[in-house]
């Protein structure tokens, strides 16, 4: 800051040049005698905003002078820059009284190389100053030595134990390296995760800030129920990798600490849980044994491999039939660079649950859980591999027991993975374990408020305990942040069944049916007008149901026919579809104890021996 003060201060009175000045304080990596990063990038922007003679600089810069004596500067508002993700806060530096003073500690050589010789006069007499080049010879200085936390505030800090990592910034100059950047958020947010004193939000909620619409950090705060978020960027050249990682107090905005670390690709994991350790270090929060360990550990890593893995995780979490196809292929991938990456086959084991949920080709319980299980076998310690596997044993093999004792693991590595308490959730409501599902499913909503999924789903323990106006109200809170949810219209229809109140379940039926064509839903609604006594309606969406009953719908086929028959009171065949629906392991066998629409059902000796089958005769 000095440095460009200076040189406008000595350029103040010459006719001949005057320049332009953009400063940013941000991260600068050097390869091949070239700069790259944010720090060039943004302060190239920058300049263009300054008039000549004048200095701009960046919000990061004037948080850190705005309380420096003789540093005034003024506000040009946020400003969206080229090839930069999200809106830049753009000050202009307002010249101060010690101007002259300041050009007299400017060495007259210096001036004269700047004014003198025709060859620097320029027709429109502006210069470009490009500032982020003078962090060069610092910048080679410090290489040689691990870059120091810098402390950016001064202010008691307050106590932190909720944090959301807010996506990384991709500033490796290709829009192509996005899935990169989203995967280092990722396995950061994990890392941290695995501490139990701290409350970490998940993925899919910090995912929404992702880009150049991301609010104010207090409205971010607010929104999530943190009280500190962690900013950054990525820059990958060549083998390279760099992140730069700030802490923010969320609810004041105030800076607490920023450092950058740079690795070789091949130790990237090690580079992230530095960084997470770095940040537990800052805020004070106390690190178990296991803990520690578990972030000292990490080992070098197949870059081939990793990369893979992130743009399968990337492609995976669409959630949609392509997307499946696509990280089940990078996934393979990761596998082939490197056999022994256990994160690969937790990944592909999540693939192929997902796709045989929607009868994608080639998909299947059977696969998810050799993938998980191999996953297992290669790292013990892989929370995501132990929910994988404690997914397949409740929904495919009925082992409830099973099951918990690996949803209890994954949580004991990593206290907050969302979906493991959600997909645990699930596993205690489904034996009529209400209270302990809810408590569950309710921790799985304060790790990912943002995700209307999980917000709906604690609805469900809320329903079965006859809790309706509880559940109504949480299933709306979920529609107020997707209102075209078709899940969140059908799971407003399905509360109202399970209260018995069936003319309020059927336009919510049909409002989620104009969403999705889902074979399930269009069940739930036959089995609503049967139930009112609209057979006719019901028949007709049975034959539509069984004329289509391929690919997706297959899965389904037995199930919806069984509650449609189930709504019209014929009995036997509900349970002669119902035990089909068992034979092709649809999902919504695993309901049999805890839904209400079985209660006619309850005697039968077939329906109390499909009960048995499924382990929740008990």
């Amino acid at each position: 800051m000095n440095c460009a003060r200076e040189v406008q201060a000595a350029l103040k009175d010459s006719p001949d040049l005057r320049l332009r000045i953009g400063i940013h304080l941000g991260e600068v990596l050097f390869r091949d005698n070239s700069a790259w990063g944010d720090g060039v990038n943004i302060a190239s922007r920058i300049h263009a905003l300054a008039t000549p003679g004048t200095i701009c600089i960046s919000e990061h810069v004037y948080d850190a002078i705005r309380n420096k004596p003789g540093m005034a500067a003024r506000s040009l508002g946020q400003k969206r820059l080229k090839n930069v993700s999200r809106p830049i806060g753009v000050y202009i530096l307002s010249a101060g009284d010690d101007s002259a003073a300041a050009a007299s500690t400017l060495s007259s050589g210096v001036v004269r190389r700047l004014i003198g010789g025709n060859h620097l006069v320029l027709a429109a007499g502006v210069v470009v100053l490009f500032i982020a080049a003078l962090a060069y010879s610092f910048a080679k200085w410090r290489s040689s030595a691990p870059s120091p936390p810098t402390q950016l505030a001064a202010a008691a800090p307050r106590v932190i134990r909720s944090i959301a990592v807010l996506p990384l910034d991709n500033f490796s100059g290709d829009p192509n390296q996005e899935y990169f950047s989203d995967g280092l958020t990722d396995e950061l947010t994990s890392d941290l995760a695995t501490i139990s004193a701290l409350r970490v939000i998940s993925r899919s909620s910090v995912m929404r800030y992702k880009g150049e619409h991301r609010p104010p950090t207090p409205e971010i705060a607010k929104a999530l129920n943190v009280d500190a978020v962690v900013e950054g960027s990525v820059v990958r050249v060549g083998d390279k990798v760099r992140v730069t990682a700030q802490l923010i107090d969320a609810p004041d905005d105030r800076h607490l600490w920023a450092k950058s670390y740079e690795r070789d690709s091949r130790d990237v994991l090690a580079l992230q849980d530095e960084v997470a350790l770095a940040i537990a270090r800052e805020i004070n929060v106390e690190l178990t044994p296991q803990e520690q360990t578990h972030l000292a550990r990490a080992a070098t890593v197949n870059p081939e491999a990793h990369e893979a893995y992130l743009k399968g995780r990337y492609y995976l979490d669409k959630q949609n039939e392509e997307g499946i196809k696509r990280a089940i292929e990078y996934f393979q991938k990761a596998i082939a660079a490197d056999s022994q990456f256990a994160p690969a086959y937790s990944g592909l084991a999540d693939a192929y649950s997902y796709g045989f949920g929607i009868n994608l080709p080639g998909t299947d319980m059977e696969k998810a859980r050799v993938a998980a299980q191999t996953a297992l076998r290669l790292d013990e310690t892989l929370a995501e591999a132990h929910s994988s596997l404690g997914f397949v044993k409740y929904q495919y093999d009925y082992d409830w027991k099973g099951s918990e004792h690996e949803f209890q693991r994954a949580l004991e590595l990593n206290p907050g993975y969302a979906e493991a308490h959600h997909q645990y959730g699930w596993c205690l409501t489904l034996q009529g374990r209400f209270d302990e599902g809810l408590a569950q499913m309710k921790r799985a909503s304060e790790l990912d408020p943002l995700s209307y999924i999980l917000t709906q789903d604690v609805a469900v323990p809320l329903a079965f305990q006859k809790k309706y106006e509880e559940a109504v109200a949480q299933i709306r809170e979920s529609l107020e942040l997707e209102p075209n949810s078709a899940l969140g219209h059908w799971t407003l229809g399905w509360a109202a069944i399970e209260a018995g109140r069936i003319s309020e379940a059927i336009p919510e039926m049909e409002r989620a049916r104009s969403l999705d064509a889902a074979s399930f839903i269009a069940g739930w609604l036959g089995f609503a007008n049967a139930a009112s006594g609209q057979r006719a309606e019901a028949l007709k969406i049975q034959e539509q149901l069984n004329q289509s009953s391929s690919g997706t719908n297959a899965t389904n086929a037995a199930f919806v026919n069984a509650i449609i028959y189930l709504g019209m009171g014929e009995k036997d065949r509900a349970l002669d579809y119902l035990r089909k629906a068992y034979d092709a392991r649809s999902y919504w066998i695993c309901m049999l104890k805890v839904e209400h629409i079985y209660d006619p059902l309850r005697s039968d000796p077939r329906f109390i021996a499909l009960l048995k089958r499924i382990g929740l005769d008990k």
